[in-house]
C-alpha cells in the first residue's frame, strides 16, 4: 500500500505521454495465491512526447518474474524496478515490443483494486489507476490500446471466464483440468477499462438486435442460484440500449455485452468495456429482496454503465481532471433515461434532492472543489457529487440554454469528432459552438469555480402600469471581486390567485428562460392583471441557491397552482423549512403558521394525492435533517433540527391522521395481486408508507400497531422495510421483536441484512452507538466488505446526525476507529467513510472541538494511506 505523502498532480502541468501502445497481448493465468501475467506491449516513440524520453511505467505492488525487448531477455543493469514502478533509461526510439511477466496474490488484495478474488470469483477493478496493479504500463487515460487477452483458470473453480471484447477462442489445457478463453476488443482503449473475470457463476440471457442489424448476445452473471433475481437487470440492459439508439442515436459495437454482479466490491459499477462489472446490490432484485428503491437504483445504475459505452469509452477523457466529461455526461444520459421510465416530475425532484443533501455541503465545506479540478493528490478521493451531480446539472443548463434540438445535434457531433479519442471539456463545449454558432467560453466558467452560487431576487409590482419588475444579483461565495458573473439560465413564469399569468410576456424571455450573465440585471413583464407571485428557476434549471423574500401565502400559491411540479413540491418544502428553522432559532413559538401548512397540505391530498401518489409522497415528505442544517450553515445543532423536525412530523401526523389512514385503504394492493415494480405501483406504495411514517410520528401507539400489521401482510420488501423502518423510531419491545424477527428472516441473505443494519444504525437514540458495536460482531457483518461497513458504519456517519455529533464524542470515535481499522485493508472506503466530517467547521463550538480532534487523532497516526492522507489534510486545511 502506498502510504507516502501523495505528490500534487495539477491539471496545468499536463503533457501527453512520451510513448504509445498500440497493441496489448495479455496472458493472464489465474491461481487464487500465485497469478501470473505476461503481457506483451507493441510501443512506439509520441510524435506529441519528448524525443529521446525514457520509458517509465507505472507499477503498484508488483512482483517483476522477467522482461525481454523485442524477444531478448534484458539484463538487470539495462532497467530499475520495484513494486511501484519500471523504467528503461536507454529504450529504443522506434517501434519495439515489450514482454513482462509480474506475479500476484488475487486473494491478499483487500483492496479491491487491480486483480482480486472476491467469493471464489477472480474480478478486476481498474479505474482509476488499478492496471498497474496487474501489469507495469502507461497507466493513465490518454493511452489508448487494442487488447488481446487470453485467460486460464482451473475449470472446477472457474468455469466461466469473460474478458473485454468480443470472445475468440476457448478451450481445454490437455491434462492439468485447466481450460482457457481468448477475448479480442476491437476498439482501442484505456487500461483503466480492461476487465476481466472468472469463477463460477449462474446467468440469464437474451438476444437483441442493435439499429444497425448487429445481432448482439446479452447475458448477466451472478453467483450460483440466483439468476431468478437477475431478470429486472438484463430487462433494464435491453431497454437501456433501445433508449440510447431513440434519444442519442447511439448503437452498441460489440458482438456481447456481459453485466457481473460480485459481493465484494468498493464502487457501485463499472463500465469496462462490453464486460460490466457490477456490486451485485445493483443486480440481484426480487420483490421478496428488493424495495422499490433498489429496483429504481438498478435500472439507473445498469443504463449509467450502458451509456459510458459512447460517453466514457468509445470517447473517453485526456486525464483525470476530465472525468466530469464523462461521469457528469452520462449521469445525465441515466437522469434522462429514467425520468423517461419513470416520473419525470417525481424523478427530478429526487435529483435535486440527492444533490442538495451531498453536493450542497461538499461545495460548503473543506473538500470543496470544481467540476474540473485544477489539481489533487489522490484521484480516487474526486469521485465526488461534485464530478457526478453538480457535472450533470452543468450538461443540463447547456441544453436549456440552446435548446433540445441544438443539444442532440451538438451531441452528435461531439461523439463523430472525438470517437476513439481522449476527450477535454473544451473538447466538448468545441462541438455545440460549432452546431450553434455560439461562444460558450463564458459557460466554461461553470467546470472551473467551486461553491455554490447564489441568486438574490426580488419582485416590484406596479398596478397602475401593469409591470412586474425582477431584480436579479448573482454571488459566488469565495471568489474574488473580480470573479466573472456565471451565466445562469433561469425558466422562470408569474402565478397569480387563481393560475398561471400566461398573458404576462417579457420581450427577454424566450421558451420561458431568461439568461442572467450579469452581476445583476432586471426583467421587466408587461400586462400583469395582478401582483403576482414569481415561480424561478423551475425544473431547478440551475445549480443555485435562490434567496428571494416570499410569504407561506405566496409559497401556498405555488403549491396550488404552479404548473412546474418541481416548484410546486419546492413551494412546500421551503414552508417546512421555514417552520422548522424557526424553532431551531427560537424566533417564534406561534402555531398558526404550521396550522396553516397542514391546512394546505390537507387540501392538496383531498384534490391529488389518487392522481399522482408518488408527488403527494414527494410533497408529504419533510425537507431532512442535513437540508436544515445547510439551511442554518453555522453554528448547527444537530439535536435541535431533530427536535425541530420531529416537531412538525408529529404536528403533520396529527392534523392529517383521517386523511393518510383512508388513503392507506384506498391504495391498498388487492389481495393477491402480483408485485411489479413500475412507477405507478411504486408510487401508491411510497404514498402509503409516507402515511404511515406520519401517523406513527402523531401516535405512536397507532403506528406501532400498523406497522405490525403491514409486517404480517407484506408481500414485497419495500412495504416490510417501510413497517420495520417506522418501528425502528418507535423504542419497545415491538420493536427489538420486529429487528430480531427480521434478521431470523433473511439470515443467509446479505444484501437484506445489509437494510438491518442501515435501519439500527439511525436510530436517533443515545444507545445506537453500543448497539453499531454489537452489530459488528454480528455473524453477518464483515470489514473486508465494503457494502457491510457502508450499510453500518456509512449509515451511522452521513444519516444520524444526532448521534454521530453527540456531545460526548461517541459517535466520532467510532467513526475514527473504523477508519484506522480499514486503512490498511481498503483505503479507499476508509477515505470516503472519513468525508463523513466534511461539516465539522459548521457545527456549534463545542461539537466543532471534538470533530476537530478526531479528525487531528486520524491525520497523527503513522503510516496512512495516501487516500485518507490527501482527505484529512484538505478537512483540517485553512
Amino acid at each position: 500500500m502506498r502510504t507516502e505523502t501523495p505528490p500534487t498532480v495539477r491539471l496545468a502541468d499536463y503533457r501527453p505521454s512520451d510513448h504509445l501502445i498500440d497493441r496489448v497481448e495479455l496472458d493472464v493465468r489465474l491461481d487464487p495465491r500465485d497469478t501470473r501475467v505476461t503481457a506483451t506491449l507493441a510501443l512506439r516513440p509520441n510524435p506529441a512526447g519528448r524525443a529521446d524520453a525514457p520509458l517509465v511505467l507505472d507499477g503498484d505492488d508488483l512482483t517483476l518474474l522477467g522482461l525481454a525487448l523485442d524477444g531478448e531477455v534484458l539484463a538487470p543493469e539495462a532497467y530499475r524496478a520495484d513494486a511501484s514502478g519500471l523504467t528503461l533509461p536507454d529504450c529504443p526510439q522506434r517501434a519495439f515490443t515489450l514482454r513482462i511477466e509480474t506475479r500476484l496474490d488475487p486473494t491478499a488484495n483487500t483492496k479491491l483494486m487491480g486483480l482480486y478474488r472476491s467469493s471464489g470469483v477472480y474480478c478486476t477493478q481498474c479505474e482509476a489507476d488499478g492496471f498497474r496493479r496487474i501489469t507495469y504500463f502507461l497507466d493513465r487515460p490518454d493511452v489508448l490500446s487494442v487488447y488481446t487477452t487470453r485467460i486460464e483458470a482451473d475449470r472446477e473453480s472457474a468455469p466461466v471466464l469473460l474478458g473485454n471484447g468480443n470472445p475468440v477462442e476457448a478451450g481445454e489445457i490437455p491434462g492439468t483440468g485447466r481450460h482457457y478463453a481468448v477475448w479480442h476488443d476491437p476498439l482501442p482503449k484505456p487500461a483503466y477499462l480492461f476487465a476481466l473475470v472468472g469463477g463460477r457463476l449462474d446467468r440469464v440471457t437474451k438476444r437483441f438486435t442493435t439499429m444497425e442489424g448487429r445481432d448482439v448476445a446479452l447475458a448477466v452473471y451472478v453467483e450460483p442460484g440466483k439468476a431468478d433475481r437477475a431478470a429486472y437487470a438484463l430487462d433494464a440492459v435491453e431497454r437501456s440500449m433501445i433508449w440510447d439508439e431513440q434519444a442519442f442515436g447511439r448503437a452498441y459495437d460489440l458482438d456481447v455485452f456481459n453485466v457481473v454482479a460480485v459481493s465484494d466490491f468498493n464502487m457501485g459499477a463499472m463500465e469496462n468495456k462490453g464486460l460490466n462489472i457490477f456490486n451485485d446490490k445493483y443486480v440481484l432484485a426480487s420483490p421478496e429482496t428488493a424495495t422499490d428503491v433498489d429496483y429504481a437504483a438498478i435500472e439507473a445504475i445498469i443504463a449509467h454503465e450502458y451509456f459510458h459505452n459512447w460517453s466514457g469509452n468509445r470517447v473517453t477523457c485526456r486525464d483525470w481532471f476530465q472525468l466530469c466529461l464523462k461521469e457528469g455526461l452520462t449521469v445525465f444520459r441515466d437522469q434522462e433515461f429514467s425520468s423517461d421510465m419513470r416520473s419525470r416530475a417525481v424523478h427530478r425532484i429526487g435529483e435535486v434532492r440527492t444533490l442538495r443533501a451531498r453536493q450542497f455541503p461538499e461545495d460548503a465545506g473543506p473538500l470543496a472543489h470544481p467540476v474540473r479540478p485544477k489539481q489533487y493528490a489522490e484521484i480516487n478521493n474526486f469521485y465526488t457529487a461534485t464530478v457526478y451531480e453538480k457535472g450533470a446539472e452543468i450538461v443540463r443548463m447547456l441544453r436549456t440554454l440552446i435548446g433540445e434540438a441544438a443539444f442532440r445535434a451538438g451531441m452528435d457531433r461531439y461523439f463523430a469528432d472525438n470517437d476513439g479519442r481522449a476527450a477535454t471539456v473544451e473538447d466538448f463545449l468545441k462541438a455545440f459552438e460549432a452546431v450553434t454558432g455560439r461562444d460558450l467560453t463564458r459557460f466554461a466558467e461553470w467546470y472551473e469555480c467551486p461553491g455554490t452560487p447564489r441568486v438574490a431576487v426580488s419582485g416590484h409590482y406596479d398596478a397602475a402600469a401593469r409591470t412586474y419588475r425582477l431584480d436579479f444579483r448573482q454571488t459566488r461565495p469565495g471568489a474574488g471581486a473580480d470573479a466573472p458573473p456565471l451565466i445562469i439560465p433561469i425558466s422562470l413564469g408569474l402565478v397569480g390567485p387563481d393560475g398561471p399569468l400566461d398573458q404576462a410576456t417579457s420581450d427577454r424571455v424566450e421558451d420561458g428562460v431568461f439568461v442572467l450573465d450579469a452581476a445583476e440585471d432586471s426583467l421587466t413583464f408587461t400586462n400583469v392583471a395582478a401582483e403576482p407571485v414569481p415561480s424561478l428557476f423551475r425544473g431547478f434549471s440551475a445549480p443555485v441557491r435562490v434567496e428571494i423574500s416570499l410569504d407561506d401565502a405566496a409559497r401556498l400559491t405555488l403549491l396550488r397552482h404552479d404548473p412546474d411540479s418541481f416548484n410546486r413540491w419546492e413551494a412546500a418544502q421551503r414552508i417546512a423549512t421555514g417552520l422548522i428553522t424557526a424553532q431551531v432559532r427560537g424566533t417564534t413559538t406561534e402555531a398558526a403558521g404550521a396550522e396553516r401548512f397542514v391546512a394546505a397540505l390537507g387540501a392538496f391530498l383531498d384534490a391529488e394525492a389518487l392522481r399522482d401518489p408518488a408527488f403527494a409522497a414527494q410533497v408529504l415528505a419533510l425537507p431532512s435533517e442535513g437540508d436544515i442544517a445547510d439551511e442554518i450553515g453555522q453554528a448547527i445543532d444537530p439535536d435541535a433540527i431533530f427536535r425541530a423536525r420531529r416537531d412538525l412530523r408529529r404536528r403533520l401526523g396529527a392534523g392529517l391522521r383521517d386523511r393518510l389512514l383512508t388513503l392507506r385503504e384506498t391504495l391498498a394492493e388487492p389481495a393477491g395481486a402480483a408485485f411489479s415494480p413500475d412507477a405507478a405501483s411504486a408510487g401508491r406504495r411510497a404514498l402509503r408508507n409516507a402515511a404511515l411514517d406520519l401517523i406513527a410520528a402523531a401516535d405512536p401507539a397507532a403506528g406501532i400497531a400498523l406497522a405490525q400489521e403491514q409486517i404480517a401482510a407484506a408481500t414485497n420488501m419495500t412495504d416490510r422495510l417501510a413497517a420495520l423502518s417506522t418501528l425502528a423510531l418507535l423504542p419497545g419491545t415491538a420493536r427489538e421483536t420486529a429487528l430480531a424477527a427480521f434478521a431470523e428472516r433473511y439470515a443467509s441473505e446479505p444484501l437484506v441484512l445489509d437494510k438491518w443494519f442501515a435501519i439500527q444504525a439511525t436510530i436517533p437514540e443515545d444507545g445506537t452507538i453500543e448497539r453499531i458495536r454489537q452489530l459488528r460482531e454480528h455473524p453477518a457483518f464483515a470489514m473486508t466488505n465494503p457494502n457491510r461497513v457502508r450499510a453500518l458504519i456509512g449509515s451511522f456517519s452521513l444519516a444520524n446526525p444526532t448521534q454521530f455529533n453527540r456531545l460526548d464524542g461517541a459517535g466520532y470515535d467510532l467513526v475514527a476507529e473504523t477508519i484506522l481499522a480499514l486503512d490498511g485493508t481498503n483505503p479507499q472506503v476508509a477515505a470516503r467513510l472519513m468525508t463523513a466530517f466534511g461539516p465539522w467547521r459548521r457545527l456549534e463550538a463545542e461539537r466543532r472541538s471534538l470533530a476537530e480532534a478526531a479528525l487531528r487523532r486520524i491525520a497523527a497516526t503513522p503510516s496512512l494511506s495516501r487516500d485518507v492522507t490527501d482527505i484529512g489534510t484538505r478537512s483540517l486545511a485553512g
